[in-house]
C-alpha cells in the first residue's frame, strides 16, 4: 500500500470484506452485482442500466471502474442526470458512462506506479469510451484521475476487487471533452 493510502482503501467489514456505501464488496461477484448494493452509488447503477451496460459490466472483463458517488452526479449543473438518463440520450449517457472504465484490472498501486515512472509524473492511458485519461500520485500517495475536460478527482476508496475486475471510487464525473 502507498504511503497516505490508507485512507482511501475500503475499510473493512466484521468478515474483512471491503465496505462501500454501507455494503460489504464481495470479490466473488461482479462490479455491478456488488455496486447494486452500495447506497453511495444508486445515481450510477441507476445510469448503467439506462445505458444498457449491466450485460457488459457482468462480463468476464476485467475491468477497472472509476466510480462516482452520488453527490459526484449531484454537482452536476441541474437537470443533467435526469436529461441524460432520458432514451433519447443514451449515446450520450453511454460515452459518459464509458470514460469511467479502462481495460484491465489495475491496482492504486499499478497506476501510481506508472506515474511515479513518467517523465511528465502522469500515467496516461484510454477509457473504453477512447477518451484519454491521466493519473497523478500527490501528497505522499493520494490517487487523482484526470479527465480530458481538464477535471480532476481523488479517488476516495481504491482497490475494492470484484470477480471481474476492481472498482475506485472518486468524488466527480469524468467528462469527455
Amino acid at each position: 500500500m502507498l504511503p497516505g493510502e490508507e485512507q482511501a482503501a475500503a475499510e473493512p467489514d466484521a468478515q474483512g470484506l471491503p465496505m462501500v456505501g454501507g455494503a460489504a464488496m464481495y470479490p466473488n461477484k461482479t462490479i455491478v452485482e456488488n455496486a447494486v448494493n452500495s447506497a453511495d452509488h444508486t445515481t450510477l447503477v441507476a445510469a448503467v442500466k439506462a445505458a444498457g451496460l449491466v450485460e457488459t459490466l457482468n462480463s468476464e472483463g476485467p475491468f477497472t471502474v472509476f466510480a462516482p458517488v452520488n453527490a459526484a452526479f449531484e454537482a452536476l449543473p441541474d437537470g443533467t442526470v435526469e436529461t441524460l438518463l432520458k432514451p433519447e440520450n443514451k449515446d450520450q449517457l453511454t460515452k459518459i458512462l464509458t470514460a469511467h472504465v479502462v481495460a484491465g484490472n489495475w491496482s492504486a498501486a499499478d497506476i501510481a506506479r506508472e506515474a511515479r515512472q513518467s517523465p511528465d509524473r502522469f500515467y496516461h492511458f484510454n477509457a473504453v469510451s477512447g477518451d484519454a485519461l491521466s493519473a497523478k500520485v500527490v501528497n505522499g500517495g493520494e490517487v487523482f484521475i484526470f479527465d480530458e475536460s481538464g477535471n480532476a478527482y481523488q479517488v476516495t476508496q481504491s482497490d475494492v476487487n470484484q470477480s471481474n475486475g476492481v472498482i475506485h471510487v472518486i468524488e466527480g464525473v469524468l467528462l469527455p471533452r
